[in-house]
């Protein structure tokens, strides 16, 4: 059962100065082509309007199916991976995904495709879980914020090549090339798994799985973003909503409880305890809105082809830049809290002064570049502070919570997109200014969540 079993590295890769940093170039595959597939498929949506003739209400959920998943999961496969063993996850995970995306390439029609797309999110969330886990584990302590900017801007380029190739893809070979195109990057992301990753040294037993734990939390996140759906122009009696609303609410309330009764917990509550967790986990979710959301508006106001793309282009690029150069760009002084509040702060103005030029791509593109580098300050940061208040043997566990809050970030982003153009009646000037200035006000909350953020512990940088 060699394929249930973590492989060790060959004794030349164990043995090299830079073994860590091969492990962190690995999980860099995982993060690259996670981010290329959030950021492509939203350049999907006009194609799968027009081909499957059905609102945007209904098509959002090829993104929100998906991300529903990774939300209800993350947790549950962070726990698992914890005991089982990291490397084994994360390639289990990279296989599911990879195999998954060829499906959807080849989905027969709408309801198949965002089918595919939940065994997609299983494939995501196995790699996603750990991803964190195994970069902070990888490297020394004085180079775990260097080593997650390095994570991030791999995520950063995935989001970057997204829109221009999305938009390429679609207009010339068909929507179905943007998930085809995750083929390669799998092959490559195994490999590497396989002969670069380390294997788990500490773990933490499983126990009784947490099955009722899992469900709850499953339950709560999908009526949550239907009831959102269902007052965005999905299809549903508005009684149905309300109801959903009520689920959401006690799934919440149900799971918490639960949490704290439980011997093996999902999630144990006692990690969300510093603020800087808790608080950070807010502000992930928060940033992660703000990144995805023009992502999902400006294809609906500029379109999908020519420029449009480029511009798209602009916010990945300026979080790349920053997710990578702030180690040099910043003063060595401003901490790790400093960093946060500053990319909340530029990430307000972005988003505040582009209600003025939302159909200007020369004006767009800048000011997009902005938020971006605002949000390649604040997410590293953020993402440091989180692992670094949580105990190495949890830490895949820790590392699903951020992710879990990264793709609920996401949805909302998505959610809080196909909202406003829905109360305002389409696209218009009135429903791209509520959105972005919606963005605007969740990266004040994260600004405010900043101010938790720890300075990381002696000698890390």
């Amino acid at each position: 059962m060699a394929m249930l079993v973590e492989q060790p590295r060959p004794r030349v890769i164990r043995d090299h100065p830079h073994a860590g940093w091969f492990a962190v170039a690995t999980v860099c595959f995982g993060a690259f082509m996670g981010q290329l597939d959030a950021s492509i498929v939203t350049l999907t949506f006009p194609a799968l309007q027009h081909e499957f003739g059905q609102p945007l209400a209904a098509v959002e959920w090829v993104s929100l199916a998906y991300l529903l998943g990774l939300v209800g999961l993350l947790a549950a496969a962070g726990r698992l991976a914890d005991a089982a063993g990291r490397k084994l996850m994360y390639i289990w995970g990279f296989g599911v995904f990879t195999a998954a995306s060829v499906a959807c390439g080849l989905a027969p029609g709408l309801g198949w495709l965002i089918g595919f797309r939940v065994v997609q999110a299983v494939g995501a969330a196995m790699l996603q879980a750990n991803s964190v886990a195994l970069v902070v584990n990888s490297v020394p302590a004085a180079r775990r914020r260097s080593a997650l900017g390095v994570q991030a801007a791999a995520q950063a380029l995935g989001l970057a090549l997204g829109p221009a190739l999305g938009g390429l893809l679609v207009s010339s070979v068909g929507w179905r090339w943007v998930f085809l195109v995750n083929l390669p990057v799998g092959v490559l992301g195994l490999v590497a798994g396989r002969f670069l990753l380390p294997r788990t040294r500490q773990r933490t037993a499983l126990g009784r799985f947490d099955t009722a734990g899992l469900v709850l939390l499953a339950v709560g996140s999908t009526a949550l973003l239907l009831a959102l759906s269902g007052v965005s122009g999905l299809r549903l009696p508005g009684w149905v909503a309300a109801l959903l609303v009520l689920i959401a609410v006690a799934s919440v309330v149900a799971f918490r409880r639960r949490e704290r009764r439980a011997a093996s917990p999902l999630v144990d509550l006692d990690v969300l305890r510093p603020a800087a967790v808790s608080l950070g986990l807010l502000g992930a979710l928060c940033g992660y809105l703000v990144l995805f959301g023009p992502l999902a508006l400006f294809p609906q106001t500029l379109g999908t082809h020519g420029a449009a793309g480029l511009v798209l282009t602009c916010l990945p690029a300026g979080f790349g830049v920053a997710a990578v150069g702030a180690s040099w760009l910043l003063p060595r002084r401003l901490g790790s809290r400093g960093r946060a509040v500053l990319g909340s702060a530029l990430c307000v103005v972005g988003c505040g002064v582009l209600p003025v030029a939302p159909g200007v791509p020369g004006l767009v593109g800048p000011l997009l570049l902005l938020v971006g580098f605002g949000l390649g300050v604040f997410i590293p940061a953020n993402n440091s502070s989180i692992m670094g208040a949580i105990p190495e043997r949890m830490s895949a566990t820790g590392g699903g919570l951020v992710n879990m809050a990264r793709g609920l970030g996401t949805a909302l982003g998505v959610a809080l997109v196909t909202l406003s153009l829905h109360v305002c009646g389409g696209v218009t000037g009135r429903s791209v200014d509520l959105a972005l200035f919606g963005m605007a006000l969740v990266a004040l909350i994260a600004g405010v969540t900043g101010l938790a953020v720890t300075t990381p512990r002696s000698g890390q940088e």
